[in-house]
């Protein structure tokens, strides 16, 4: 009887006590207070798995963990976190025609509005609380010798830039959505981009009808030669930005503007935007 109750009392003493220290697991140095060791190690905790937790994405994408004020690991909600609105693989109109023709600009004044969305109610997407807004991008576009009869593709060697951009529309009539006024300033009341961006200027190129702010800005030199029908190859212009916005609903357009030397005779040319594939992407960070 004695034994039995100096084994309890032990097993009660050694219960309650608290131990300090670092534990290891494959590991006899731990460096923190818990320490897993192992190329292959991994912790499973079974209350966030799929079966048991309605936030877990599954097996097709990965969830994030966040701690909340607690310390304790949960999911975020993907629809109150992140949200994919728009995610296109063939935005604009494949078309060479006024739609998606940008005038010259000679000294590269402004930009020019160009394309239109192949589907116009697809193409719009609301915000349902402040974001930050990521755009990704990939345009294409043709340029031709506007002097020639007929037009052909640019061959001659000469550099001209084509610089291309994304703005927002604010949709107030969702049966005309490119009426809307053009988005100038991020949330904070702050110009995009260090804007306000021209982002229409008239035929003769000298004046602005309409500012913007314009996001991913992207350009590249043009000097193809017909060698082996280079001239004929698709181009494309790629380019990725962010910005915070507040809710609304809105839709994506392109500007763009193509810088020669000169606008007559042989430095004369056409530059139509999204005349092929054009890719967009665009993802809202949401945020309290």
């Amino acid at each position: 009887m004695i034994m039995k109750k100096l084994t309890l009392y032990i097993i009660l003493l050694f219960g309650s006590l608290t131990f300090y220290g670092q534990v290891g697991i494959n590991n006899i140095n731990p460096q923190e207070e818990l320490h897993i060791s192992g190329a292959n190690s991994n912790i499973r905790i079974e209350g966030l798995s799929s079966t048991n937790n309605v936030d877990n994405l599954g097996v097709t994408s990965s969830t994030r963990v966040y701690a909340d004020a607690n310390g304790d690991l949960i999911l975020g909600a993907p629809s109150e976190k992140l949200a994919i609105l728009i995610d296109f693989e063939n935005y604009l109109e494949d078309v060479e025609n006024p739609t998606s023709l940008i005038n010259q600009t000679g000294n590269a004044f402004g930009y020019d509005p160009a394309g239109v969305p192949v589907d116009l109610v697809a193409a719009q997407f609301t915000l349902t609380k402040n974001a930050i807004v990521e755009v990704n991008y990939s345009i294409s576009w043709s340029v031709y010798d506007a002097s020639a009869s007929p037009t052909k593709r640019l061959d001659d060697l000469r550099a001209r830039v084509i610089q291309t951009g994304l703005y927002f529309r604010l949709v107030t009539d969702p049966l005309d959505p490119l009426s809307g006024a053009a988005v100038v300033n991020d949330l904070d009341g702050v110009p995009i981009n260090g804007g306000p961006w021209c982002i229409d200027v008239n035929a003769a190129g000298t004046s602005c009808l309409e500012t913007g702010g314009l996001l991913a800005i992207n350009g590249q030199f043009y000097n193809n030669a017909n060698s082996r029908n280079g001239a004929y190859q698709n181009f494309l212009n790629t380019a990725s930005d962010y910005v915070k916005l507040g809710p609304g609903t809105y839709i994506a357009l392109f500007a763009g503007q193509m810088a020669v030397g000169s606008t007559i005779g042989a430095g004369a040319a056409k530059l139509y935007l999204g005349s092929g594939k054009d890719d967009l992407q665009i993802i809202a960070h949401y945020y309290e």
